[in-house]
């Protein structure tokens, strides 16, 4: 059930008529599409895939993004926490998804993807309890690690593509990587409210606009699309159920989870929520239910997203209904492939620069939650020292293991999994369940 505070803060505030509910709706889709539609591009790219298979893989993501918000609005007893929250594709998923995508095939993506979502239903109500389990010693350097380690990806991006071509690093490249760089700077440094809220979609479409320019830009993507399709089960075929695929979706899963919380705690706090176990079990499950369907549709792994909690404490507007727009406009969108179509035809270093931004944000955030970390304790320093050099390392030079078993190189041929393991278990042996923001021996 909802809460009465809840309840009585939707029906009285004074901004929620249907038109302007609408509008702040579409801002909050805007905040995040940058974000929500960087996430199949970056993975579509990473596994080389066709014109038609991109135009898909964007539209289908921008549907399901809004089908994902809908279930977490939804409130009833099994799922939905009920608080102004948009789900997006987790961007710490990018690497390992590409990595599983080139590795072990496409089929293994939404298998591990399907399979992750069934654990986290699953998990919801324990997850709910031992989330302290997961303190920002552990967090904050899972999440440091994702960013740094997409960081070189964004790099590649930004010269044009691989090193290997022969336009790689070309001036019109470079021009075009740091204007959108600049312009995300600028918006983000001199922009006001909703603007500096899209900073990078501005970034992005001012460096596509130069591209056009330049004669850079290709058009074809959106002549191909057509004006509507449905979406299709299975569409890149079979799901198949890889054990290390599995795992290493379920610790990114995991860590989204912890990322979730963080987010609902925010907009409980704004919104004058009580957000308990129940609640946060609820969320979970949305959650869960989202990623079995992206997994089934061909999507990826949904969390919330925190760029949204901003716009809800920066509008006023505390409730419920600008979400339903946002959710309902992206189901819209997400049924016209032309939409997705354009997405890409945004030239690879332009993509880059607003990629470096993004990670470079992502590795920042990690910063932040290992700010909350006490540093007086040399224990804790050991910890994020190894797990970062590890995360970092292995990463750079999976070599260094080949010649050990297969089921071992599986795990340390990743660095994001080899830094998730190693920070886990030495924050046990180091620290216990002693795990209240690491201020303990």
């Amino acid at each position: 059930m909802e809460s009465s505070k809840q309840r009585t803060t939707e029906q009285n505030h004074p901004e929620t008529s249907t038109a302007q509910s609408a509008v702040l709706g579409l801002q909050h889709l805007l905040a995040m599409y940058a974000g929500a539609v960087a996430v199949p591009l970056l993975i579509g790219t990473g596994l080389n895939f066709n014109t038609e298979q991109m135009t898909y893989l964007i539209s289908i993501d921008i549907f399901m993004c809004g089908v994902a918000t809908l279930l977490q609005l939804t409130v009833n007893k099994f799922f939905g926490i009920g608080l102004p929250v948009v789900l997006g594709c987790a961007i710490q998923a990018v690497a390992p998804l590409i990595m599983i995508g080139n590795d072990k095939g496409v089929g293994a993506i939404y298998g591990s993807i399907i399979a992750a979502g069934i654990f986290i239903v699953l998990i919801s109500g324990v997850f709910s309890k031992i989330k302290v389990l997961f303190p920002p010693l552990i967090t904050g350097t899972i999440i440091t690690v994702i960013g740094l380690t997409l960081i070189p990806v964004a790099v590649e991006k930004m010269g044009g593509g691989l090193a290997s071509t022969p336009t790689f690093g070309s001036v019109d490249n470079l021009l075009l990587a740091f204007t959108t760089i600049v312009l995300i700077v600028v918006i983000q440094v001199w922009g006001k409210g909703f603007i500096r809220s899209i900073s990078v979609l501005v970034g992005l479409a001012g460096g596509t606009a130069l591209a056009a320019v330049l004669g850079m830009v290709d058009l074809q993507p959106i002549g191909e699309a057509t004006w509507f399709h449905f979406p299709q089960p299975f569409y890149f075929g079979t799901p198949t159920f890889d054990i290390s695929s599995i795992l290493l979706i379920i610790i990114i899963s995991i860590v989204s989870m912890v990322e979730s919380t963080g987010v609902y705690f925010a907009l409980g706090d704004i919104t004058g929520k009580h957000v308990g176990e129940q609640e946060l079990k609820k969320g979970y499950r949305a959650e869960g239910l989202a990623v079995i369907l992206g997994g089934i549709f061909n999507t990826f792994p949904y969390t919330g997203f925190s760029q949204n909690v901003g716009l809800v404490q920066l509008s006023g507007i505390k409730t419920r209904k600008p979400i339903y727009f946002s959710a309902f406009f992206l189901i819209i969108l997400g049924l016209l492939p032309k939409v997705g179509a354009a997405a890409q035809i945004i030239p690879e270093p332009v993509l880059g620069g607003g990629m470096l931004v993004m990670f470079g944000m992502v590795a920042v955030q990690g910063m932040k939650m290992l700010a909350k970390v006490n540093f007086d304790n040399d224990k804790n320093l050991l910890i994020i020292a190894i797990s970062i050099g590890f995360g970092l390392g292995f990463n750079m030079m999976p070599e260094l293991f080949a010649k050990l078993p297969e089921t071992i190189t599986m795990f340390t041929g990743n660095g994001i999994v080899m830094s998730s393991i190693t920070a886990i278990v030495l924050n046990f042996l180091f620290n216990g369940v002693k795990t209240e923001n690491q201020e303990s021996a």
